[in-house]
């Protein structure tokens, strides 16, 4: 569909066209004052031509990374690896991966070890030049600390950091990414240090990882979302833990392939290069030649290989890609005679070329562009064309319909637009608030670009991702909210395009409460939308089962297959297979559920996570918190919970007693499944809210009591003991 959308002449009679009854669309939308959009046109025509005014500068930057084992720095001098360039470097951007491996450090966030190790990095920067300390930023043990000389920090703007966990449910922060952003003088420059999933047989995990934080990870920047791929110059760097294919070189292979210093021959089986090349991850990034020794595995303070029982076989796990234009890279090495780690450190030296304005050229553009622009805004209006591929519409109408289809909980969908400028002039658009709104859009829909900028014969493709989560999915399946949405995409001196994003969706058990669930004889997809409503109404109570039968299903399975696993409940599942377990779980069909234990129990947290009322419901949180010290008021608090949600507090914590039993093998801690649990069984009301470490950690002082104590049991659940354990 193809329509036309221009400012109307006077005297021109437009089309009616419903929105809804009785409400005008206009009166839907608000639009920036024509002088503050005069402005901003200009200011993005002068970017248009900046080549007519900006001079090329450069400048050098230095990346290192390590993973230290959890090691502190001691007494270790870094020079070796931070200052062998002969000039000092502008910019140093130095990662540290596995920072600190306590438990103190994964549960809380807290270690002394960033001190100890940012003070070593700055001991070792080149003394050639003085630094100034940028930004440092820490999630568990992945740091980054980044430094620039002196004489350019002034040159600096629009600083930012932000952080992004790639553990269970996209937020555990044992694995992930940390980056710093700014720009200097006009280049955007981005760094991201990334500790992706481990093991050699787990590359797909690895890519689901790096597209999570390629794609989520957002900076705020002048209150809107800078993300990775809008920076000018991108450095991901850090502990990939990309291996080498075990099926075609072995370790013994390997090592002799080393000796010889024939790296290219165990390259060819590099995983990191094999999924570069398929287009699976870091599209458009260049990794430079690799002419030295695999990076891991080595018996700590040796150079020897791993000689443990598992006898890894040696890889280059620790690496550094690069995206964009102007970069050079003159080195890229390893340091190997740094022992203290079972990694070695990994560095790349690259000359970039900034952007720097010419003040007198710019001068000139910026006379040249007003003029141009008070002639073309009285001889011409802005004119552009929406094209929504797959729809049938008259070119005359200006209601533009999307409609998604079917819509799954936890599956993104995408479409995309195409809006063309037709018109002579500049064309501003931007998706604007409607009247009476505090948002551009609806929870479960997301637009990017939110504004553009189009010359006359340019283009812009606008993407709209409909993605159904836990923050929306409960009102959706009530029916408190429908994928229905009116956008209102503003055109600078013209008219408003209004349009319409629709689909439907599909309900599930996730977002159902506990109520609802024990009531839910039959899976969800044969009860209808009238008996649901009704159910969470607690319209219906029959209470089929003690427990919601979903849950018992996914406790089961782990009983079954993940008791043994190690790191239970630490490690992301599969995307694909949560979702064959989405789609199990909504039906029940008469076969295995399907997915890996990691999968299974991500799953289970996700459920809980999804209940519109956590299992300790908000209204008793308080009263949890000042119970938390004392286990006598902590068991009375619980006998005090609604009977479903005092049934899933017990089997749950039932069910983690029992894995701790199997602590050999799982090597799990009660303090870390405290923490876990508390998170989801105590959840805060405002998904987004900051975590308060105080809180965090008295919510997990709560449920450890339950895990540790002895007498814990009959005097809880009197009436049913241990054949809840054996709900069927």
């Amino acid at each position: 569909m193809k329509c036309l959308l221009s400012q109307q002449s006077e005297g021109e009679v437009e089309e009616e066209d419903d929105l809804m009854p009785g409400t005008e669309r206009e009166s839907l939308a608000r639009g920036m004052s024509s002088q503050k959009g005069r402005e901003y046109t200009i200011r993005l025509a002068l970017e248009k031509k900046q080549d007519q005014y900006i001079d090329l500068k450069g400048i050098t930057v230095y990346i290192a990374s390590w993973n230290v084992n959890g090691q502190s720095p001691g007494s270790i001098c870094l020079t070796e690896w931070l200052s062998r360039t002969n000039e000092p470097p502008d910019i140093y951007a130095v990662g540290f991966q596995e920072l600190d491996l306590s438990k103190e450090a994964f549960l809380f966030n807290d270690t002394p070890k960033e001190a100890e190790w940012s003070n070593s990095v700055k001991a070792g920067l080149h003394p050639g030049a003085n630094y100034f300390h940028v930004r440092t930023i820490r999630l568990v043990g992945m740091m980054m600390v980044v430094f620039c000389r002196e004489e350019i920090k002034d040159q600096l703007r629009h600083i930012a950091v932000e952080q992004i966990g790639t553990g269970l449910l996209g937020r555990m922060g044992n694995k992930g990414g940390v980056g710093v952003r700014f720009e200097l003088n006009e280049t955007s420059m981005c760094f991201i240090n990334l500790h992706l999933a481990a093991h050699v047989e787990e590359f797909q995990r690895r890519n689901q990882d790096f597209h999570q934080i390629f794609n989520r990870l957002g900076f705020l920047v002048n209150d809107r979302v800078k993300y990775i791929k809008d920076h000018d110059q991108i450095f991901m760097f850090g502990d990939l833990n990309y291996r080498i294919n075990p099926a075609t070189i072995d370790a013994t292979k390997a090592k002799a392939l080393i000796e010889q210093e024939k790296y290219s021959i165990i390259l060819e089986q590099d995983q990191l290069r094999e999924q570069m090349r398929l287009g699976h991850v870091f599209s458009g990034f260049t990794e430079g030649p690799i002419n030295f020794r695999p990076t891991y595995k080595y018996d700590p303070t040796t150079d020897n290989w791993d000689s443990s029982e598992k006898n890894r076989a040696p890889a280059w796990c620790d690496r550094i890609c690069y995206r964009g234009g102007n970069l050079t890279q003159i080195d890229y090495t390893s340091q190997p005679q740094y022992k203290l780690s079972d990694h070695k450190p990994v560095s790349s030296f690259f000359n970039a070329k900034i952007k720097v304005i010419n003040p007198a050229r710019q001068r000139k553009v910026y006379e040249e562009t007003l003029k141009q622009m008070d002639r073309i805004e009285n001889e011409y209006l802005p004119q552009v064309t929406v094209d929504i591929p797959g729809t049938n519409q008259s070119s005359h109408s200006n209601r533009n319909e999307i409609n998604f289809g079917r819509v799954k909980f936890m599956e993104a969908l995408r479409k995309t637009f195409t809006v063309a400028n037709t018109g002579q002039v500049p064309v501003h658009l931007e998706f604007i608030k409607k009247l009476n709104d505090s948002h551009v859009c609806k929870e479960w829909l997301k637009i990017e670009p939110v504004h553009s900028f189009i010359m006359p014969g340019e283009t812009c493709e606008v993407e709209l991702v409909v993605l159904v989560d836990k923050c929306t999915a409960s009102q959706l399946n009530v029916g408190r909210d429908t994928l229905y949405d009116i956008l209102v995409l503003h055109l600078e001196s013209g008219k408003d395009i209004f349009i319409t994003v629709a689909g439907d969706f599909e309900r599930s058990v996730f977002g159902c409460s506990i109520a609802a669930l024990v009531n839910m004889s039959e899976p969800l997809t044969m009860i209808s939308p009238g008996k649901l409503i009704e159910l969470e109404k607690g319209k219906m109570p029959v209470n089929h089962y003690d427990i919601p039968k979903e849950l018992w299903f996914l406790v089961d399975r782990l009983y079954r297959i993940g008791m043994d696993k190690e790191g239970l409940f630490t490690m992301a599942g599969l995307q694909n297979e949560l979702l064959e377990i989405r789609d199990w779980m909504d039906t029940i069909p008469n076969t295995p559920i399907p997915g890996n234990a990691d999968s299974i129990a991500e799953t289970m947290f996700l459920l809980l996570d999804c209940f519109p009322e956590p299992v300790i419901p908000f209204s008793m949180h308080l009263k949890c918190l000042d119970s938390a010290h004392n286990y006598t008021a902590c068991k009375q608090l619980v006998r005090q919970l609604p009977a479903a949600h005092r049934n899933v507090f017990l089997y749950l914590t039932s069910f983690l007693r029992e894995l701790l039993n199997h602590a050999d093998k799982n090597g799990l801690d009660a303090k870390i499944l405290a923490l876990l649990f508390g998170k989801i069984m105590i959840r805060d009301q405002n998904y987004n809210a900051k975590a308060n470490a105080r809180v965090e950690r008295t919510k997990a002082t709560f449920i450890y009591q339950f895990l540790v104590n002895d007498d814990y049991g009959d005097d809880l659940w009197p009436e049913m003991g241990e054949e809840l354990l054996s709900l069927s």
